[in-house]
């Protein structure tokens, strides 16, 4: 049997292809036929259309004065110079000829398509709006039955999608062979617009003329990501088609029954579809809330881990215990991958869990645990420099837990999402108003304008104001809210681990006294200490350790902190939107208002950076190193050699920025109101914060948003 190709109408009927190498993308993707351009020849049709694909409004104003040609001009393929105007961004010169009669839904070319399918074609959203706001109706369709929104779906561009979809466009309209644009975009294997799709509302259920679904459809290519969306907001799994298609048989014939396989796992269900039951006990469960299970075990299983392996080093000679304790470690990992293998899909890897910050907790807790049963009855009383390092310790310790806890359970800084499809709509047009509809500005996950300093958090699925990193060893992003949280979490563990050292110099004196001095490899006086305490000195020694990955958090987050940065900023650079702009095919700007930029037309400005792999690298960035290496060279920016180091607008110097971030108002112990920050003296709002402090009136004045002041700025 055979199994769907694309949904393209080049040919037709859409389905019943023989195999996978017969799948073709649509005509209209990449291929619209959009006739010849404009020759050498001066005709009047010639330069009519040279001039609406140039953007030349003053000579299409002569050419119109003669009465020779107008807007509503017509070539012999039916193409206007609205057309022309369209696919090459012009909009300035789509906005001359509508104004003077041009025809917004006249259909043109071979694929007898409108102006506005033309600019759809290739992402130009912001000539797709200028004929939208001029009566473009996006739902007429072209010679192959595709409307705007299908013809936007080709090329994944979800910003596009989301501005159509914000004009009502309903999300399930069919083209002329019944597929969906949810079908176009898994079949095309774009996951953000299928998240997209999905969470707007569109059915997982609805079927094409050949009762193909959209899972069908994701399987063509088999996409992992665009299957895996699908199956979690509850794609029929055993859907049939006319012919008695399931996805699996659909799978098996296109041969990408390993991302359906995948897919299906990492969703709970086995290889046949079915919800997959855990073989260990307590599995009902488990199946309950999976997410909430894994989350508690994989936080407190790492004490099991932590007691153990100290246990075995300790209590066991070191030619049995480094054996034991590595197998007991090789166990409980097993133990916890299990775990993992029935996990949420966004939950299967380690440093997406709370297995760090369960390995931290279990760490602070066995040395609290120890102090109290074993070091502190022993030198508490034994002299006055003693008793008020174990109070120093009691009290570091306490503020570690508290700054722990609260890094981990405050609100880093959220920024607030939009109240309804309205408000959306609003920020939509605000932003295309100001020319600043683009990946930096808008968050097509959280349907919400980007606030300056903000990033997206793939983990957390929400933008954090000001945020400066996603930390596994608290769980949590740490953000405008709970940064100065972390920085006095990562100063007191430092105080509470020299100070437990400095303890444990008067504790070993004492324990040592009536030690055995017999062992395998060290010298006597040391023997005589790891006999006196084994549990305490294998301890000891783990949790100094630490200090190596906390001193270079420290020393970066101080370097930071002196210059106005994050540790984003500081690995990627500083976003500045005074450079962000639109322009037309011929690099022109947009924007009439924006001065003529010497640089060529910049790339996308999206968020995602892509991490060099290993794991080296992998627990490089986990303990912090990457920042550390980057503050040391003095890079700070990820900018090229050749570039020139940008200003930071944030500065204000070494001595402000300190002051505003450790002399702060908001409560040390609590939540600070959201987003609320300092900048130069002057209270600000991260979460709506839209504006670069460079781009305000600095003038040594006050401005209307928010009282930046004009002071000397740092390079980045």
């Amino acid at each position: 049997m055979s199994g769907p190709t694309s949904p393209s109408a080049a040919s037709a009927p859409i389905i019943q292809p023989a195999s996978k190498s017969s799948v073709a993308a649509p005509k209209l993707n990449n291929e619209m036929e959009m006739g010849s351009l404009p020759g050498d020849a001066q005709e009047a049709s010639d330069d009519i259309m040279q001039m609406a694909r140039l953007g030349d409004i003053a000579a299409m104003e002569k050419l119109f004065e003669t009465g020779n040609v107008d807007a509503t001009y017509t070539d012999d393929e039916g193409i206007t110079p609205l057309h022309w105007a369209a696919i090459n961004n012009q909009h300035a010169m789509c906005k001359f000829l509508l104004e003077n009669g041009a025809e917004v839904n006249k259909k043109g070319g071979e694929s007898v398509a409108t102006a506005i399918q033309w600019a759809a074609q290739r992402c130009h959203y912001y000539t797709v709006d200028l004929l939208l706001q001029h009566g473009a109706d996006p739902l007429i369709t072209d010679a192959q039955g595709y409307n705007t929104l299908h013809i936007s779906t080709f090329n994944g561009n979800v910003l596009l999608l989301v501005l159509l979809l914000h004009q009502g466009i309903p999300v399930d309209v069919l083209d002329s062979y019944g597929h969906t644009a949810l079908m176009w975009a898994a079949y095309k294997g774009f996951p953000q617009c299928v998240d997209l799709f999905l969470r707007w509302g569109a059915s997982v259920h609805e079927t094409d003329e050949q009762g193909f679904t959209a899972l069908h459809w994701a399987l063509v290519k088999g996409n992992p990501a665009c299957i895996l969306k699908l199956i979690e907001y509850g794609a029929d799994r055993f859907a049939k088609t006319h012919t008695g298609k399931t996805p699996a048989t659909t799978a098996a014939e296109l041969t990408t029954e390993n991302a359906w396989h995948r897919a299906l796992k990492e969703c709970g269900f086995n290889e046949d579809g079915h919800p997959a039951t855990p073989p260990w006990p307590g599995a009902s469960y488990f199946l309950k809330d999976r997410r909430q299970f894994v989350t508690r075990f994989l936080f407190f299983w790492p004490f099991l881990l932590i007691a153990l392996a100290i246990g075995a080093i300790a209590y066991f000679p070191i030619y049995f215990g480094a054996p034991l304790a590595f197998g007991v470690g090789c166990g409980i990992h097993w133990c916890a991958q299990q775990v993992l293998e029935y996990a949420p899909s966004n939950m299967r890897e380690y440093h997406k869990t709370p297995w760090l910050a369960g390995i931290f907790a279990g760490t602070l807790f066995m040395v609290i645990a120890n102090w109290l049963m074993t070091v502190m009855p022993n030198t508490i009383y034994a002299s006055t420099g003693t008793f008020l390092l174990n109070m120093a310790f009691a009290a570091f310790a306490g503020l570690t837990a508290y700054f722990y806890a609260a890094c981990m359970r405050f609100d880093p800084g959220f920024v607030p999402k939009m109240n309804g499809i309205a408000e959306q709509k609003a920020v939509i047009d605000e932003l295309l108003k100001a020319w600043k509809y683009d990946e930096s500005n808008f968050c097509v996950t959280c349907m919400i304008r980007t606030p300056l300093r903000s990033k997206h958090c793939r983990r957390c699925q929400r933008c954090v104001a000001r945020h400066d990193h996603h930390c596994p060893w608290v769980y949590n992003c740490i953000g405008v809210n709970n940064h100065r949280h972390f920085f006095f979490y990562l100063v007191f563990l430092t105080l509470g681990i020299v100070s437990y050292n400095w303890l444990l110099y008067y504790f070993f004196q004492m324990a040592s006294e009536d030690a055995s001095d017999d062992c395998n490899v060290l010298s006597d006086n040391l023997c005589t200490v790891v006999n006196g305490a084994p549990y305490t000195v294998v301890l000891s020694i783990w949790i100094t350790l630490q200090l190596t990955w906390v001193t270079m958090l420290i020393f970066t987050q101080l370097v930071q902190v002196s210059r106005a940065m994050t540790t984003y900023e500081n690995m990627f650079g500083i976003r500045d939107t005074a450079l962000t702009t639109a322009f037309t095919s011929t690099g022109t700007p947009l924007d009439p208002n924006h001065p003529t930029l010497s640089a060529s037309a910049p790339g996308g400005h999206g968020h995602a950076h892509k991490h060099k792999g290993g794991m080296l690298n992998q627990w490089a960035r986990l303990l912090g190193v990457d920042p550390f290496i980057e503050t040391i060279r003095g890079r700070g920016a990820a900018t090229g050699k050749n570039k020139r180091r940008k200003k930071n607008p944030y500065s204000r110097g070494c001595v402000t920025n300190c002051k505003d971030f450790w002399c702060d108002p908001a409560p040390v112990f609590g939540e600070r109101d959201n987003g609320a920050a300092m900048l130069g003296g002057e209270k600000v709002d991260y979460t709506a914060m839209y504006e670069s402090p460079a781009l305000m009136r600095i003038t040594g004045m006050r401005t209307s948003r928010g009282g930046y002041e004009a002071v000397e700025t740092n390079e980045v």
